[in-house]
């Protein structure tokens, strides 16, 4: 039973695929440990979404194709409905002048509705809004 649960976005998604992203050694360090320990990882669809998107501009859509076969057995999706998106969006009102895109606010969203206190990105904007971040360091 996985007892941690731990967000996941873009950034740290690239990192783990294109070896020249500057972050990518330390994603790829850190990313055994998140799948053999009892963390339960949580990413949203509109991650997924921008996720293959920019695989598939940088690196090709098989590079996107085999990301996402990857994911899909480890990583728990939130499928972003109606109701989501509209939370999103209020939320985006607010935190876009900040930084925040869309995605980063159903994130927000989706961690304040399953209790999750970190997130293993590369950004700092989750930081600013009390979110711990995976790794640590880097912050």
């Amino acid at each position: 039973m996985r007892i941690e649960k731990i967000y996941i976005d873009t950034s740290a998604f690239y990192a783990l695929i294109d070896r020249s992203d500057s972050c990518h050694e330390a994603a790829k360090a850190l990313w055994p440990s998140l799948i053999k320990n009892e963390i339960n990882l949580l990413t949203s669809s509109y991650v997924v979404s921008e996720t293959m998107t920019i695989l598939q501009k940088r690196l090709g859509q098989e590079a996107a194709c085999l990301w996402h076969k990857a994911v899909l057995g480890v990583v728990d999706i939130q499928w972003v409905d109606r109701s989501l998106h509209t939370l999103g969006y209020e939320l985006w009102q607010s935190l876009g002048r900040l930084g925040f895109s869309l995605i980063d606010c159903v994130g927000h969203i989706l961690m304040n509705q399953h209790q999750v206190t970190r997130a293993f990105c590369f950004k700092t904007h989750y930081a600013r809004q009390g979110i711990a971040m995976v790794p640590e360091k880097l912050i």
